[in-house]
């Protein structure tokens, strides 16, 4: 009896073991439930697990994706991403912009075709524009009076021997006086002449009296001489169209009255300057030479002379350079001649103007305008069967016109002289447009 019952425990007790094996295993079989709930991709990857094992290489690849928030399609599309194939055919074509020969015409873009030149090493110093002063005068009336009228204004253009003033001289009328007097006696001793001549040939009278009448004549004309040249020196007619005191003050050649100092009913003195008169069709660039540059400034070499008011530039050559030093400036005056035929260059202006001091050979050199800087490095966009090309280049000595290229470009290469600006323009758009 004892075994029976000892039996039917051992079966309760089993069962039991069996039961509470089988609520354990339910219990985590939901727990496991609720995890794979929480992660969307929870059921792949236990679809993964089960076929491939849980050391799969896919299977690991695609947790990893799950935790970094990947999914499916942003898998799809990595291989486009850093290294794929579009990235290899950007870095081919970087530097590269494709213009046809319509658009390049349309963009009015120069070629021009790397060559040998000569590269001017200069310098520039600050100048005054003045008056050419061998071509301007200080107008005075050489005598005293008064002012009758004024036929001349400030500013006006006047031609040589033109009547600028009238004055009213007591001096002139006393020479035009002289003048008259002198013609008479002139006339006088002419008819003397004649008349002791006549004589003299038909042995009436001595030869004396006619020796006497042309000493008298030569006396005379040489009085008359003499009054004429004392007018002439003082601008005066000999001859006065009225008045004996009439003085008419005329242009001593054409220009411009820069200054005028006169007035009706004014008492003017024979050294007073009245009329300021020059002639703008040249004008001085004058600058101040440093000692240290003395040795490179010459006579006769070319400059150029730029306006710091307006943009305007003209050419001209050095007529002088002062042989002293300033005691106070340690510094030398020279003088640059310029053609001034339209009047822009006016005394007082300020300039700037460029001296060639040397001169030398580059092999290869290119427009000033063609160098561009690209991400901080200088380039010249060279010609292609496509468009252009930006070369990088290693530039050297270089003046207002050209550049030098000592390295990345080789003689006869073409490349956009003007309008270079526009294709590193186009160059920035297309990167804009990859960046983004």
């Amino acid at each position: 009896m004892k075994n029976i019952l000892h039996n039917k425990s051992l079966k309760i007790t089993y069962r039991q073991g069996i039961a509470i094996a089988a609520i354990l295993v339910c219990g985590l079989a939901a727990g496991a439930s609720i995890l794979d709930a929480g992660s969307p991709d929870a059921p792949g990857e236990a679809h993964d697990h089960a076929s491939h094992g849980a050391s799969g290489k896919h299977a690991d690849a695609e947790h990893r994706d799950g935790e970094t928030g990947g999914d499916h399609d942003h898998a799809d599309e990595e291989p486009h991403g850093e290294g794929g194939p579009e990235t290899a055919s950007h870095a081919e074509e970087e530097g590269k912009i494709a213009l046809s020969d319509e658009k390049i015409q349309s963009a009015a873009i120069e070629i021009r075709t790397a060559a040998p030149a000569k590269i001017r090493t200069t310098m520039q110093l600050p100048g005054e524009i003045r008056f050419d002063e061998d071509r301007t005068a200080h107008v005075t009336p050489r005598l005293a009076g008064i002012v009758e009228s004024v036929s001349a204004n400030l500013g006006q253009s006047v031609e040589k021997g033109q009547v600028l003033a009238v004055i009213a001289s007591a001096t002139l009328s006393e020479l035009r006086s002289e003048l008259l007097f002198a013609q008479k006696r002139l006339a006088l001793a002419r008819s003397t002449y004649a008349r002791e001549k006549q004589l003299w040939e038909e042995k009436i009278s001595a030869e004396q009296d006619y020796l006497l009448a042309r000493q008298a004549l030569r006396e005379a004309e040489i009085a008359v001489a003499n009054s004429r040249q004392q007018l002439v020196a003082l601008g005066a007619e000999p001859r006065a169209a009225g008045n004996l005191n009439r003085y008419e003050i005329r242009a001593p050649f054409g220009g411009m009255i820069v200054e005028k100092h006169i007035v009706v009913g004014e008492a003017v003195k024979e050294d007073a300057s009245i009329f300021t008169l020059s002639d703008l069709s040249s004008v001085w660039a004058e600058i101040v030479v440093p000692a240290k540059d003395l040795n490179r400034v010459r006579v006769g070499e070319k400059a150029v002379v730029r306006a710091t008011a307006f943009d305007s530039q003209a050419e001209g050559r050095i007529s002088y350079v002062g042989a002293l030093l300033g005691q106070d400036t340690r510094s030398a005056k020279a003088r640059v001649s310029l053609d001034n035929p339209l009047m822009a260059w006016r005394p007082g202006l300020f300039v700037n103007v460029e001296l060639v001091s040397s001169e030398a050979e580059a092999s290869v050199a290119v427009s000033a305008g063609a160098v561009q800087t690209v991400e901080d490095k200088p380039v010249v966009f060279i010609r292609t069967p496509e468009g252009f090309a930006a070369q990088p280049v290693s530039l050297g000595r270089a003046d207002s016109e050209r550049v030098e290229v000592l390295d990345g470009l080789a003689p006869g290469a073409r490349y956009a002289a003007a309008g270079s600006f526009i294709l590193k323009s186009e160059l920035g758009k297309g990167s804009a447009e990859h960046s983004h």
